[in-house]
């Protein structure tokens, strides 16, 4: 939010410097980003001044130049070669002299320097007025008045509007800072504590008067639930037109372009005092009647951006005898707004339910001024203020006169909210004991009501423009931000206390594995739980009824909860190779949310993402990119970490995954982890293998509290190993030669591993070749050649017998 330092000086006479003020401001809780420099004339006219032509003759190279001599002030007249028409001795002009900047129609600089022109020397230019950008006129250069003293800065000449303008990043429950005014109502609190009292001037409207009755318009509120309250009035025999200088600044000054004088001032109170308001070109409603109801459901409307929206049912429109005119509190229509044709209106101004106004804009995507301010919440108490406010300025900026008495309909007046606040509880939050006089101070200069004091507390009404402080803590914390964090003491003794957990609580696991990922070269991502329904048709295993909508989504891509971690994955692996990022290793700790027929659930994942090379390209390390036996290697490294064994391996009959594992404990599933399908990788554009592991993290939590931790001692007696080259059927798999292995000999086998696989060239059709390693160990004693010849014949011969194995 931009705020003018002019323009709030304009309600408390303020005269610190600005970034005093700023200071001021972020301590009351309005925090100032940024200050940034106003002119509504770029440069400011520096090094522009008035210059007396002494002398004019044609130059002697040039037909259409001139030569003259220009008196500037200092006792020394320069020469300036001049190629306007209406250059002629005698005047008063304005001269850039060597070394100004001027500036452009699109800001772009251009400096003023000594040079020839057709061997004539130039000291300088003397300006068109749109050369200093003054006017758009060049047709000649500016002729100023005669008893102008040569050598004044043009600066004071002309008027220009220099300010500062504070960027303030606004918190959503601070609607009652969301203007000058209100900006300034804090500010008066601010100084207060500092012991400067200064009066906050609030504008007049004591003048507002009808001035006939004309033009009547009709006003019917059908749902006084979304509008509490609407007001109106009419304005005839006005002229539309540029608005004047001085709010032109304004609303320059707070990046804001004028469009007329009419819609200006409709921005300048919307600015001024947080209240919107809307103008209706009152030739163009029909049957003369305003109309406020919800739409017809699939209705079209056109606003004033010329694009046609569909209206949902409860969308709450401002509407004619005949048809839609206003999406209330958003955006107006093309066909009832203000042009320069426009000789009458009917000002608007009114409170419509937050809630309402922020489903519409969200659901057709539109984000304005009003709305922004709608949302959040205004004063109900200050729309008929607010119209006056605006009525008067524009008679002031367009003429005209009032035609009408203000239509005021307001059914229900809201009480005002009431709050008990504790001396004990005050001092209980805040730390220290403030002083009952400073906290009745700081009460009084917020505008809050001090009703009746005891000696616990006070007895306080809550201004309706406070629509944030329902509770005696959001009172608490109005009381701080103005007394000043700063001024809350401490001491420098340092309170803590210990909590009792185990080894498995959540976070030490988490703890535990993110440090060995990140050891390992992963890198921990954090993405959105909010993700768009269209992912669900790319898995079968996703169902749209299961999904959790969002009743009020910020957007379609936002749209729902996410059923699975893996198309968030994608979407930063997609992200990060857009950005030339191709070797990824990412993990996430995050949860799905499924919306099932039994209830809602939450289950908690750990996700692992491989893509790319597994190490960065070097001389001394060779390319090696990451396959499905690297990401199992990972796998089994979380788990072996966790104590988690003895786990049963099935294929993953996943549809996102191309080949893919499931490891178990028991009837359990851990982990299911593979290559994700090509066809799931082209819905995010990305063209190279993608591996993904999802972990149920909440099962292994459960198996890991249970698990018993036993200590043995090492083995002090040496392993053995042992390798077959084994021909099989291509049907076989590596699980079914580590079981029967198991089986054959459970006392002295400790490990089985597979460390390499042919197909192809000199093997019969239909078979593969496995070479398969078996580690042998006694832990009492050392092996002998015939006891591990014994074992290794025993699980050739069930090799040969179970699977129709072959030694090669």
């Amino acid at each position: 939010m931009k705020i003018s330092y002019n323009w709030l000086k304009q309600f408390i006479k303020i005269d610190w410097e600005t970034e005093k003020t700023a200071e001021l401001l972020t301590d009351l809780g309005l925090e100032v980003e940024g200050i940034e420099k106003y002119e509504s004339i770029t440069g400011g006219l520096e090094g522009v001044v008035v210059g007396h032509v002494l002398e004019c003759g044609k130059h002697p190279n040039a037909d259409r130049l001139n030569i003259t001599r220009v008196d500037l002030g200092n006792g020394e007249p320069v020469q300036i070669v001049c190629g306007a028409t209406n250059v002629a001795k005698g005047q008063k002009v304005p001269v850039a002299t060597i070394g100004t900047s001027l500036y452009d129609g699109e800001g772009k600089e251009w400096k003023i320097k000594k040079g020839k022109i057709r061997g004539e020397e130039s000291h300088g230019m003397i300006c068109a007025e749109d050369e200093l950008g003054l006017g758009n006129g060049h047709d000649g250069i500016m002729v100023l008045d005669s008893n102008l003293e040569p050598g004044t800065p043009c600066s004071e000449v002309f008027k220009i509007e220099n300010d500062r303008v504070f960027e303030i990043g606004l918190t959503p429950n601070r609607a009652d800072a969301m203007s000058h005014y209100g900006v300034a109502r804090d500010l008066k609190a601010g100084l207060l504590q500092k012991e400067i009292n200064l009066e906050l001037i609030t504008p007049s409207v004591s003048s507002f008067k009808v001035d006939n009755r004309t033009l009547k318009i009709d006003v019917d509120v059908e749902d006084k639930e979304l509008c509490p309250r609407y007001c109106g009035v009419t304005i005839s025999g006005l002229e539309v037109k540029e608005s004047p200088e001085w709010l032109q600044n304004r609303l320059k000054a707070i990046g804001l372009a004028p469009k007329n004088n009419v819609v200006d001032v409709t921005n300048y109170v919307l600015h001024e005092l947080g209240q919107p308001l809307h103008a209706f070109d009152a030739s163009k409603i029909k049957g003369n009647k305003i109309i406020v109801k919800t739409a017809a459901a699939g209705s079209k409307f056109t606003t004033l951006d010329e694009v046609e929206r569909k209206l949902d049912a409860e969308d709450l429109m401002i509407c004619d005898a005949e048809k839609p005119v206003c999406i209330a509190g958003v955006f107006g229509g093309t066909d009832s707004g203000v042009t320069e044709d426009t000789t009458a209106i009917f000002l608007e101004s009114a409170y419509f339910n937050p809630v309402s106004v922020r489903k519409t804009a969200k659901r057709h995507g539109l984000n304005t001024d009003a709305s922004f301010r709608f949302e959040r919440g205004i004063d109900i108490n200050q729309v008929e203020y607010a119209l006056m406010r605006a009525a008067l300025l524009i008679q002031e900026v367009a003429g005209g006169e009032i035609t009408s008495d203000i239509v005021d309909i307001f059914p229900k007046k809201p009480e005002d909210f009431q709050v008990f606040l504790s001396y004990e509880k005050v001092n209980k939050l805040i730390g220290q004991q403030i002083p009952e006089e400073t906290i009745k101070s700081i009460l009084t200069s917020l505008e809050i009501k001090i009703n009746n004091v005891t000696e616990s507390g006070i007895g306080l009404t809550i201004p309706s423009y406070r629509v944030d402080v329902q509770r005696e803590v959001d009172v608490i914390e109005e009381i701080l931000r103005v007394y000043g964090y700063n001024n809350v003491s401490f001491t420098e003794k340092l309170s803590a206390s210990i909590s009792n957990s185990t080894r498995t609580e959540d976070y030490k696991l988490q703890n535990l594995i993110s440090n060995q990922l990140v050891g390992q070269g992963f890198y921990e991502t954090l993405s959105n739980s909010l993700t768009t329904d269209n992912y669900t048709n790319l898995s079968d295993d996703l169902r749209e009824e299961h999904s959790v909508h969002m009743l009020n989504p910020l957007s379609n891509d936002l749209a729902v909860m996410r059923q699975s971690l893996l198309f968030s994955s994608l979407e930063a692996v997609a992200f990060n190779i857009n950005r030339r990022r191709n070797d990824l290793k990412l993990f996430e700790f995050g949860k799905t949310y499924h919306n099932f027929e039994s209830g809602r659930t939450e289950n908690k994942h750990l996700t692992l993402t491989v893509s790319g090379n597994r190490a960065e390209e070097s001389w001394n390390t060779p390319k090696s990119t990451t396959d499905f036996f690297y990401l199992k290697g990972v796998v089994s490294s979380i788990l072996e970490r966790l104590g988690v064994s003895k786990l049963r391996s099935t294929p993953a009959k996943s549809d996102v995954f191309a080949e893919g594992m499931i490891w178990s404990f028991k009837k359990t599933k851990l982990v299911e982890f593979g290559l994700v399908k090509k066809s799931v990788l082209k819905a995010f554009d990305i063209k190279q293998a993608v591996l993904f592991a999802d972990f149920n993290w909440d099962a292994i939590l459960e198996i890991v509290k249970s698990n018993k931790i036993q200590f043995r001692e090492v083995p002090k007696f040496p392993e053995v190993r042992r390798d077959f080259a084994l021909l099989l059927d291509d049907s076989i798999r590596f699980e079914d030669i580590y079981d029967i292995a198991m089986q054959s000999e459970k006392s002295l086998l400790k490990e089985v591993s597979l460390f390499d696989v042919y197909q192809g060239k000199n093997l019969p059709e239909g078979k593969k070749s496995y070479a398969v390693s078996f580690m042998l160990q006694d832990e009492r004693q050392t092996l002998t050649d015939k006891q591990i010849d014994k074992i290794m014949n025993k699980l050739q011969q069930n090799f040969e017998k179970k699977l129709g194995a072959e030694l090669r």
